[in-house]
């Protein structure tokens, strides 16, 4: 087997780095609070897709690999890789010093079962899946991962995810059916989940974990040494915004991860607070229909809705009208990633009355359209609003179901009509950085009945997928990821509403926070 991949230095892998925390500080200093975007009420992070249980994840698991701000992977859980010269089989090796919380040693039969089960789950990971002939161990330090033919991307996609992250759980939890949540929170990761004090709906609480490992390098991204300077991390769950940005202002709270844009100004104003972006990359808003029930079942229906939206509603509706805080943007791979062409400007004129004519033609008869819609996040819950009121100047029979965010990620996952606890339409984002391309882009992709919530079915673009994912040159990877977006304008799996930044706030007594695509709780100093 020839050496392909890279090894980093045990010795430099296996030291932690000081804790540089006083010993003499109170103990309120060395607590991280913070309001996280929405209630917790899953916590299982391969089970879900929502941020707030990811970012759950991020404090109390850990991953084989990390990516730094350039999206370029680096090594984590892992000493290093290599991989055969037929690019069939991959040797992963564990770092010394890895323990999970209950004090087992990681080994590499926890990691080959939790990719698997994260692979069954996640768009990617199913993608990926379909290539790998065995998630096997070649001994307790060392994963050992067989293909049926090479696939360039595989290591990137095991070390970036998409909708969900690979983190490594112990292997009796791995092994659960990835279609059930799991009941136990036992990661490895720098913080441990306190479920004495897990209250649902008012307070998420952790502790560092004095057995992690960090790894030396600094700390970027996801990757490098993940040193844990505060003792307590804990979730305060506000959903009222103003009381939040009270909480903050006062110093009753540290951070506020995503704050209500009619609140910005204010706190830009106190010179206590840092405002900075939730994710530097942007989000992309997302009007997402269930294609199983009547009547987003019929393709003419959904083309005339996506022919009525008018981005501009639904960006002014969440960023307060900031014209620095969004883009139109009319594709499905996000505007200002490699792909993001806008290739939908035809298919959306935001025109109502041709959406109308669009909408009688297609048949549609006073069918009941239920949307479910967040009331405590701030920069979903406009978006519903805004749906709600264009299906009615359409003359559609609309109910808007208005719920908290843990409601609305429960029912998402029902089947069930409507009427009967299912739903129609649902809104969402996701950050640009994780949906860049064919394979990623989970809301597009057809993969029925195991695909993102309103189970799309679509054999031609998932055709389309696999051809960028086989590409041979850039001009393939082209012409497939064009191809691909063609037939997601054609026959519409979702509505791209926008493209918009999150801020985040937090006080400025906080150094080394870090602005990326989740809530990372490492690094992070009070001064």
């Amino acid at each position: 087997m020839k050496r392909r991949g890279f090894l980093a230095g045990s010795a430099a892998a296996a030291a932690t780095l000081p804790s540089t925390f006083a010993i003499a500080q109170p103990a309120r200093a060395r607590t991280l609070r913070f309001v996280p975007q929405a209630n917790l009420t899953l916590l299982d992070p391969i089970f879900t897709t929502a941020l707030v249980t990811i970012n759950h994840g991020w404090a109390i698991y850990d991953t084989l690999f990390g990516a730094n701000k350039a999206q370029q992977v680096k090594p984590q859980m892992a000493e290093g890789y290599t991989v055969s010269d037929d690019g069939r089989t991959y040797l992963i090796k564990l770092r010394d010093g890895l323990k999970f919380h209950n004090g087992e040693p990681v080994r590499a039969q926890d990691c080959a079962p939790s990719l698997a089960r994260w692979a069954a789950r996640e768009t990617i990971g199913q993608t990926v899946a379909k290539f790998v002939d065995e998630w096997g161990v070649q001994d307790d330090r060392t994963v050992k991962i067989t293909l049926k033919q090479a696939l360039p991307i595989f290591i990137d996609a095991i070390a970036k995810g998409g909708a969900t992250v690979p983190f490594i759980m112990p292997e009796h939890i791995a092994r659960t059916d990835p279609f059930k949540q799991v009941t136990e929170t036992i990661g490895s990761g720098p913080l441990k989940f306190v479920k004495s004090e897990f209250v649902p709906g008012s307070s998420v609480v952790y502790e560092r974990n004095a057995d992690y490992v960090p790894r030396q390098e600094p700390a970027e991204w996801t990757s490098g040494g993940k040193v844990m300077h505060m003792d307590r991390v804990e979730w305060k769950v506000i959903p009222d915004s103003a009381t939040a940005s009270a909480a903050l202002q006062s110093g009753e709270i540290d951070w506020y991860e995503q704050v209500q844009a009619d609140l910005v100004p204010l706190l830009r104003k106190d010179p206590n607070i840092t405002i900075g972006s939730a994710n530097p990359t942007g989000f992309n808003g997302i009007l997402r229909f269930n294609h199983t029930q009547p009547p987003f079942n019929n393709v003419a229906i959904r083309r005339a809705v996506m022919m009525a939206v008018n981005q501009a509603d639904y960006m002014a509706a969440i960023t307060g009208n900031d014209p620095s805080a969004f883009g139109l943007c009319r594709a499905v791979l996000p505007c200002g990633t490699p792909y993001g062409r806008e290739l939908g400007v035809a298919s959306m004129p935001a025109d109502l009355t041709k959406a109308k004519a669009a909408l009688k033609a297609a048949g549609y008869n006073g069918e009941k359209v239920v949307i479910i819609n967040p009331t405590d996040f701030v920069t979903i819950g406009p978006m519903g609003d805004v749906t709600y009121d264009l299906l009615k100047q359409m003359g559609m029979n609309v109910e808007i179901v208005q719920t908290d965010w843990g409601t609305v990620t429960q029912r998402r996952a029902s089947r069930k009509a409507p009427d009967d606890g299912g739903w129609n339409i649902l809104h969402t984002w996701a950050p640009s950085v994780v949906i860049g391309d064919p394979v990623q882009q989970w809301f597009a992709r057809g993969l029925g009945e195991t695909g993102w919530f309103g189970w799309y079915k679509d054999d031609e673009i998932e055709k389309h997928s696999r051809d960028w994912l086989l590409g041979q040159n850039q001009a393939a990877r082209d012409a497939a990821a064009d191809a691909f977006q063609a037939r997601a304008f054609e026959n519409v799996p979702f509505v791209p509403v926008g493209q918009f930044q999150i801020r985040t706030a937090y006080r400025k007594n906080l150094t080394g926070l870090i602005e990326a695509s989740g809530a990372y709780f490492w690094n992070i100093k009070r001064v």
